[in-house]
């Protein structure tokens, strides 16, 4: 679910957890902000768009901090006139995390939702291999490993250097498969060895 909101001249598209850095809105850190000038509000299939704005809704946020743009500078030249001017300027912005999009005029709750998701675990399938085993794969590049269809230490063994740059794109974290040697570990689970962590713990 999402909303387009306009504040400070300005559009944003915006979801629940979401940052945006706007221009200045009056308040401390952990103030409530509202914002009605709400354009559209889409939520899967469901699409509200506003003439001009969506009656009801309303995007409920939270100030995190008070903040100043980059520096710019400004100057002035006439030439032959012997005129110059040189001046900074630092715009005054506010970070807002966006707690809540509510239609059909609902009150904000005042609570604010968890940023940070944990993973949950993911469920192997029959015939698959837990290849959180190996070194370097957490729950997050787990489940990324699965819904690319990676489910076996077999796999992972046979990855060509083109498999590998393929997967290190889709997780993002390039030079991570070689840099942990995924590979090697999973043909050294495949031998019947035990997990690299589990070793390293019981040697330590």
């Amino acid at each position: 679910m999402y909303a387009v909101i306009k504040t400070g001249g300005k559009q944003y598209k915006v979801a629940a957890n979401d940052k945006i850095l706007i221009e200045k809105l009056e308040g401390a850190a952990g103030d409530q902000v509202q914002f009605h000038d709400v354009f559209m509000v889409v939520n899967g299939a469901d699409i509200h768009v506003g003439a001009p704005i969506v009656a009801g809704a309303t995007v409920v946020g939270e100030i995190e901090k008070q903040a100043r743009g980059p520096r710019l500078i400004i100057f002035k030249k006439r030439r032959r006139k012997h005129y110059r001017r040189r001046n900074g300027h630092r715009q005054d912005l506010t970070s807002v995390i966006i707690t809540e999009i509510l239609t059909s005029g609902a009150k904000p709750t005042g609570k604010r939702a968890e940023v940070k998701v944990k993973a949950a675990p993911v469920a192997l399938a029959a015939g698959a291999d837990d290849i959180s085993l190996i070194g370097g794969i957490g729950p997050k590049i787990h489940l990324a490993l699965t819904e690319a269809g990676v489910t076996s230490f077999a796999q992972i063994a046979a990855w060509t250097p083109a498999d590998v740059e393929k997967i290190e794109a889709e997780i993002k974290q390039k030079g991570r498969v070689a840099r942990e040697e995924w590979i090697e570990q999973a043909k050294e689970l495949m031998a019947g060895k035990p997990p690299r962590a589990k070793t390293d713990k019981a040697r330590t």
